[in-house]
């Protein structure tokens, strides 16, 4: 099964927002992601931020590319736009809406192979133009829908399940973020809602290219070898008309730390996060200090959580292309097609 929709009934008494919408409007159809998948806590945080921020379901667009997080949209506000990609190419996707109808509030959700490998160049000029947007990235370090070898942004030295030892260096996309010129630039953790939420608040609040990297745990692939209830192990020793795969439930990983305050948190294959949650007086407008500080706790074995950059005055790809105010479907015949006078007008000017 591929799609579960969930019931219509609910509980008539449901908390509204000042629209008139319960929670249960924002949701999507039920998650065949593995149980405890951190994609699930993000869908949940969207769902939670979009409730609070009082946005009208159809006026958002949700887009994505190829893997297991790009799933994920599925799961999430059911009632709003949504376009599937190929992979890697979501950014390009969005910015063409983007620039058709500016009036939609556009969400791309993506992963770290869909971003930091084949989607890479895509990204890079989705930030750097500005494109007003968010842009979840749901960042495990793995290739989830082709059985767990490392993405990009897998750590230099991490393990694959098999016992490979990854020995490249990873990127980073919340320093390439900086680096390029997004002008909102957070990194979370998908168990922790109390963070995440304002963020994805505050992002979809901005105008210009906002990028949240959210590290998110992936529970497939933290079998090891020697072990007698792993996949390979029950494979070897079975004799199966069929190969099935099956997912053991897995509870959510959460985080619950103060700011400024450093919290280690297990992960199902016993591997340990330490993340550094950014000081209160911290200040998110100064980007050299936000790149060196990341440096420093990345040198220090941490992982900084938080806003780390915003430009609260950032102009997006609308404003530097100086283009109409009004959606392109909203133009009249006359004004998408002034005719030939116009056009060698225009052509005259470029001489």
């Amino acid at each position: 099964m591929t799609y579960l929709a969930k019931p219509k009934f609910h509980h008539p008494e449901l908390p509204r927002n000042k629209l008139g919408f319960t929670h249960r409007d924002y949701e999507g159809a039920v998650s065949t992601l593995c149980a405890g998948c951190g994609h699930d806590s993000i869908s949940s945080a969207i769902i939670q931020a979009f409730f609070e921020l009082d946005v009208a379901p159809h006026r958002v667009a949700k887009l994505s590319g190829i893997g297991c997080s790009s799933k994920t949209p599925t799961y999430f506000l059911g009632n709003s736009h949504g376009f599937n990609s190929v992979h890697g190419r979501m950014p390009s996707v969005l910015t063409g809406a983007n620039l058709a109808n500016r009036d939609l509030i556009y969400l791309g959700v993506s992963g770290d192979g869909d971003t930091a490998s084949i989607g890479l160049g895509q990204f890079a000029h989705a930030m750097r133009r500005g494109v007003n947007m968010v842009y979840i990235v749901e960042n495990n370090g793995v290739y989830g829908l082709t059985k767990g070898q490392f993405s990009a942004t897998a750590d230099k030295g991490s393990k694959a399940k098999r016992g490979a030892v990854n020995g490249e260096e990873s990127i980073d996309l919340v320093m390439l973020a900086l680096q390029l010129g997004a002008t909102f630039v957070a990194r979370s953790f998908s168990g922790d809602k109390e963070q995440l939420v304002p963020l994805i608040r505050a992002a979809v609040s901005h105008q210009g290219a906002a990028l949240i990297d959210v590290l998110s745990p992936c529970v497939a692939f933290n079998n090891h070898t020697g072990s007698t209830k792993s996949y390979e192990f029950v494979r070897e020793h079975n004799d199966a008309v069929n190969r099935l795969d099956f997912m053991p439930a897995r509870s959510e990983i959460t985080a619950d730390y103060a700011p400024g305050s450093l919290g280690e948190v297990v992960q199902h294959d016993g591997s340990i996060l330490r993340l550094r949650k950014l000081h209160e007086d911290y200040d998110p407008s100064d980007k050299l200090a936000a790149m060196n500080y990341l440096q420093q706790r990345q040198a220090a074995g941490e992982i900084v959580t938080g806003l780390l950059y915003v430009q609260p005055d950032a102009e997006d790809l609308h404003g530097l292309l100086n283009t109409v105010e009004v959606a392109l479907n909203g133009l009249s015949e006359k004004e998408l097609v002034p005719g030939a006078a116009a056009l060698a007008k225009f052509n005259a000017s470029l001489r």
